[in-house]
């Protein structure tokens, strides 16, 4: 039976800043936002943002999970995303929707199967021994960025089996020119004006490609088990193949991801388990019994045997999402728990709100992994209370590789070094595009 429930049209949104909208808001303090929106208009809620007075707000599981699962296909990827950072990270699979998501997600499945799993896991960890050598352990060591580095190593040798040894300037470079293009997301300025993020990112973008081009040739003529060659060969069922510009764009998108998201998450850790020594320490443990019993390059099955770092890893995601909202927009005319959203509206589905709701976990600010274990299950209170790899057809084909990734690194943190952070510390997020601490994460470290 059709329901008979009244619709209500979208109220207009409140007045932000002229051009950007509420957009410093959402930049000074997520959060503080969500619960505003959520106090005034409840899960779907008006927004200007960016120059867009079209713009909507999801908040709550309810809501984000309409446009995740998107069951009558009125939200759509690539428009939303297009306009924010289309330049920089454009026709990456995140951009694309429906048939031709379909298809390109289907071929880039055979990339992440248990077995490529596998071979990419024994790949990060020469990568990983290497740059922890290089550490200098010291009272406020900046740990994001000795960490971003380190990713961006690691996504360099387990997806381009090491670049044919690029130099450590032009890795420099690539990192710059990675940053540049996700900083350009929160441009105020989107054209291509001298000293401006988005000239920056267009720069950086240009460089990108440059560099992956290069390499493109010798990755066609031989197939290996690192990513850029899996791309380059992998085909669907069908027999559907990956064209050089795909390629390039997938490649491009998924070193961001794999990099970016994954400092993040390692930061967020590394700053949790400095303030609660207990955790590192039952972390530091199992890690140790696990190197005890099959050495110090665990495969992928012995790494999810690390059910603590699991906890914690979980519990990092939850308090500080590395994607806190991800965008749509409205291809047609549909209906939002009640409230009609035109065709053409932009939303903004705010996962990181869902992640601290006092209805679905318990003393949501509080740092508590247990809350992952098997007898407690927080994260099942709601299918979509915990999301941070999003949801639906687009829900991330790389989580099981980022999973390996961030418990790999870690498992070798805990066997070299120890750190503490101050209890009382609070990370300054930059909140302008993806969330990294501003400080660079201080911690002091110790080698153990």
């Amino acid at each position: 039976m059709a329901s008979t429930a009244p619709v209500r049209e979208l109220p207009p949104p409140a007045k932000g800043l002229p051009v950007i909208g509420r957009s410093l808001e959402y930049a000074r303090d997520p959060m503080a936002l969500f619960r505003k929106q959520w106090a005034a208009y409840g899960p779907v809620s008006p927004m200007s943002l960016l120059g867009k007075d079209r713009w909507v707000m999801l908040l709550g599981p309810d809501a984000c999970e309409v446009a995740l699962r998107n069951a009558d296909k009125a939200w759509a990827n690539g428009p939303a995303w297009t306009y924010l950072v289309g330049p920089f990270f454009g026709r990456g699979l995140m951009f694309l929707d429906f048939d031709e998501h379909h298809l390109h997600r289907r071929i880039m499945q055979q990339a992440f199967t248990r077995d490529r799993l596998e071979n990419y896991t024994a790949a990060m960890h020469p990568a990983i021994t290497a740059g922890l050598a290089t550490w200098t352990p010291a009272a406020g060591f900046r740990a994001y960025w000795a960490l971003k580095q380190l990713t961006l190593d690691i996504a360099t040798d387990t997806f381009m089996g090491g670049a044919d040894h690029t130099s450590r300037e032009e890795m420099d470079r690539v990192n710059r020119s990675f940053i540049a293009c996700v900083q350009a997301a929160a441009a105020i300025v989107r054209y291509d004006v001298p000293f401006t993020r988005w000239r920056r990112g267009l720069k950086g973008r240009r460089h990108l490609e440059e560099f992956l081009t290069g390499y493109l040739p010798s990755r066609r003529a031989e197939a290996t088990d690192d990513l850029f060659s899996v791309l380059c060969h992998i085909e669907s069922e069908d027999g559907d193949r990956f064209t050089d510009e795909d390629v390039v764009n997938h490649m491009v998108f998924l070193m961001m991801a794999a990099h970016d998201t994954s400092t993040i998450t390692l930061s967020t850790m590394m700053q949790l388990l400095g303030q609660h020594p207990e955790w590192q320490q039952r972390c530091r443990e199992e890690a140790q019994a696990l190197a005890d019993r099959v050495g110090t390059t665990p495969g992928l099955a012995d790494l999810e045997s690390l059910t603590s770092i699991d906890l914690v890893m979980k519990e990092s995601l939850r308090l500080r999402a590395p994607v806190p909202v991800i965008l749509r927009q409205a291809v047609k005319d549909t209906v939002v728990l009640g409230t009609r959203i035109p065709a053409g509206t932009y939303a903004t589905v705010g996962l990181q709100y869902s992640h601290l709701l006092p209805e679905y976990w318990t003393d949501p600010e509080a740092f508590d992994p247990e809350r992952f274990s098997p007898e407690r299950r927080e994260d099942r209170s709601h299918r979509y209370a915990w999301a941070p790899f999003g949801g639906g057809v687009h829900k991330c084909l790389g989580m099981f590789f980022a999973g390996a990734e961030v418990t790999a690194l870690m498992f070798h943190l805990l066997l070299d070094f120890e750190w503490s952070v101050d209890p009382a510390y609070v990370a300054p997020i930059n909140n302008h595009s993806l969330p990294f601490p501003k400080d660079g994460q201080p911690v002091d470290l110790r080698r153990r």
